[in-house]
């Protein structure tokens, strides 16, 4: 599946990482050969969870800037890197601060929940941060009438809306990959494959989310295609989560629905660029510690709230 080269640069990169006292931390939808040699593999709210309790003096993000931003605001002893500074969130980058200020002058009762896509400053004036995995959870545990402002994704936060049954403001914004499936894509594997279950990422248009069996997070549609009776699933998510689903359910016949659902951000990280950022020391991400403190707050308590039991 790897070339010899990619193979020799995957062995020295595990070398490199053990001499330097590295953690490679990679989202779901890095490359098939960088999840290889990843330390761990999550979505965002594990790999936040990941980079707070590793014991590695260094850690290398291997995912999009706000993720390193994040390990940089809840790990301040150690050296956080990015092999690619310029690995973006277009979802994260369309949130304008000046915004979320306004809104809270307007409406000083109001709460902001901010997903974690979203850069630090934007954490730093939330009341807490959320996850696709943990919103239902953290969003439920604000009374009823409380009036709550989700920043971004448009889609995730009417999905939270109509699962909890409540009103909620939306910043309209939202992920371009998670867009690029269309409802006729979908009808037509579920008539080429109707045993098959319909696994979506609630960053999806309602449209889509309609037609499935399961809505959750990348870490959820793994765990879902792992437990399910069913033997084929079509996957709406990004590509990059088709290599856990391989190895976890090697028996099961996994489709991604459409050929578009890849980010060229996630995959614009490579093994040269990771061995490169080991070898160099870069590139270093750093938060100011003003915003650093602020955000902080948002994202122990989102961690706080997601563990804790709610009635």
């Amino acid at each position: 599946m790897h070339d010899t080269r990619s193979r020799e640069l995957m062995d020295e990169i595990i070398d490199l990482k053990k001499q330097n006292n590295v953690f490679l931390l990679a989202h779901y939808y890095q490359r098939p050969e960088i999840q290889m040699i990843a330390d761990y593999v999550g979505d965002s709210y594990a790999m936040a969870l990941a980079a707070r309790n590793c014991s590695q003096s260094t850690i290398l993000v291997a995912g999009v800037d706000f993720m390193a931003e994040t390990a940089a605001v809840l790990c301040p002893d150690k050296t956080i890197l990015t092999p690619e500074p310029l690995a973006t969130c277009p979802m994260a980058n369309s949130v304008n601060i000046e915004d979320i200020l306004k809104y809270r002058q307007e409406h000083p009762d109001a709460v902001i929940v901010s997903y974690v896509n979203t850069p630090a400053e934007v954490k730093a004036v939330s009341d807490v941060c959320c996850t696709s995995s943990n919103a239902a959870r953290i969003v439920a545990q604000f009374a009823p009438d409380k009036q709550v402002l989700f920043v971004p994704d448009q889609h995730l936060g009417n999905y939270i809306a109509e699962k909890l049954g409540r009103h909620m403001e939306v910043y309209y914004s939202e992920c371009p990959t998670h867009q690029r499936v269309t409802v006729e894509q979908l009808d037509q594997l579920k008539e080429q494959y109707p045993e098959a279950a319909i696994l979506v990422h609630p960053e999806c248009r309602k449209e889509i989310r309609d037609r499935a069996d399961y809505i959750g997070s990348t870490s959820g549609i793994i765990d879902y295609a792992e437990k399910s009776n069913h033997q084929v699933l079509i996957i709406v998510t990004e590509s990059g989560i088709m290599h856990s689903i391989s190895e976890k359910c090697p028996n099961k016949k996994a489709i991604l629905a459409s050929q578009e659902l890849i980010c060229p951000n996630m995959k614009s990280i490579t093994l040269e660029k990771i061995y490169h950022s080991i070898v160099n020391n870069e590139t270093i991400v750093e938060v100011s510690e003003d915003t650093r403190i602020k955000s902080v707050a948002a994202l122990e308590k989102m961690i706080e709230w997601a563990s804790r039991d709610i009635a």
